[in-house]
C-alpha cells in the first residue's frame, strides 16, 4: 500500500502526517525530539501489518512539516502536542486509537493516555520519562549543541530542517525540557501515570545513552498492569536499529 503524506488544520496550526494500511485498528506514531514521521518511523510506515493497521505518524507542530510555526517550548508544551495529536485523529475520524510513542513522543503518549482513557486503545512506549533528575540535565547539557554529534543522527535532521532551525531548535529543546527540573519532584507527567487505563507494553535499550533504566522501571511501576521488555543490546534507536524485532513485537502486543 502507498503512503500518503497530507497536511490538515488543528487546533490552528496546519499538522502534517503520513498514512499508510487498511486495516481497522489506527496505530499512532508519535516522533521524538526534533522528530517527524519520515525521519523516525520509516521501518514502522514502511512494514507495520497493512491489513491489520491503519498507520499514521505525524509531525507535532514546529517539527518535520508542520511548519509554520516554528517549534517552541513553553511549560505546557507536553500537554499541547498531546491534545494535538489527539485532535489530529478525531479530524481524521478515527473513532479509537493505539500509541506507540518514541522518547518525547512516549511522554506525549502517557499524558494522552492519561487524559482522553476513553480514545485509548493500546500503548508502545520507549525511551520516555516521567520526570527530570540531574543526571538527566547531564545528559540533556552533553547533545546541546549539534556539531558535537555523530554525522549518521545529524545528517537526516539538517537535510529536513537546514542547521540553523535544526542547532537552535536543539538548544531551545534543551532548556523547555530542563525547566521540569525546578518542578517539585523534577515532574513532567508522573502525576499522570496512576491514570493510564490502557494496556501498556514499555520496551527499554539497556544501552540507552539518553535515557537511564531507572525512568523505564518508574513508570513500569506506576503505570498499573503495564509489561516492561528490555533489550539487551538496545540504544536509544531500538526501533531502527531492530526493526523486525521491535515490529513483531509491537504487532504481538497490539492485536
Amino acid at each position: 500500500t502507498s503512503v500518503t503524506s497530507a497536511k490538515v488544520a488543528v487546533n490552528g496550526v496546519h499538522l502534517h502526517y503520513r498514512r499508510t494500511g487498511e486495516g481497522d485498528h489506527a496505530v499512532l506514531l508519535l516522533p521524538g525530539m526534533l522528530g517527524s514521521g519520515e525521519t523516525d518511523f520509516g521501518p514502522q510506515v514502511r512494514n507495520l501489518n497493512k491489513k491489520r493497521f491503519t498507520v499514521v505518524a505525524w509531525d507535532p507542530r514546529g517539527y518535520g512539516h508542520s511548519r509554520p510555526p516554528n517549534r517552541d517550548f513553553p511549560m505546557d508544551f507536553f500537554e499541547r502536542d498531546a491534545k494535538d495529536a489527539v485532535d489530529l485523529m478525531k479530524t481524521l475520524k478515527f473513532s479509537k486509537v493505539s500509541l506507540l510513542g518514541w522518547s518525547d513522543g512516549g511522554i506525549t503518549a502517557l499524558i494522552v493516555a492519561a487524559k482522553y482513557p476513553s480514545y485509548i486503545n493500546k500503548m508502545v512506549i520507549w525511551g520516555a520519562n516521567a520526570y527530570v533528575t540531574g543526571e538527566d540535565e547531564v545528559i540533556y547539557q552533553a547533545i546541546r549543541d549539534v556539531s558535537k554529534w555523530s554525522e549518521r543522527t545529524r545528517k537526516p535532521l539538517e537535510a529536513l530542517y537546514g542547521y540553523d532551525y535544526f542547532a537552535q531548535t536543539c538548544e531551545k529543546w534543551v532548556d523547555g525540557i530542563l525547566q521540569f527540573k525546578h518542578l517539585p519532584d523534577g515532574n513532567i507527567c508522573r502525576h499522570l501515570l496512576p491514570l493510564v487505563q490502557c494496556p501498556t507494553l514499555i520496551v527499554h535499550g539497556e544501552k540507552d545513552p539518553l535515557v537511564p533504566r531507572f525512568h523505564a522501571d518508574f513508570i513500569h511501576k506506576h503505570v498499573k498492569g503495564s509489561r516492561l521488555h528490555l533489550m539487551p543490546e538496545g540504544k536509544h534507536n531500538l526501533h531502527l536499529r531492530f526493526a523486525n524485532e521491535f515490529n513483531n513485537l509491537v504487532e504481538d502486543f497490539l492485536q
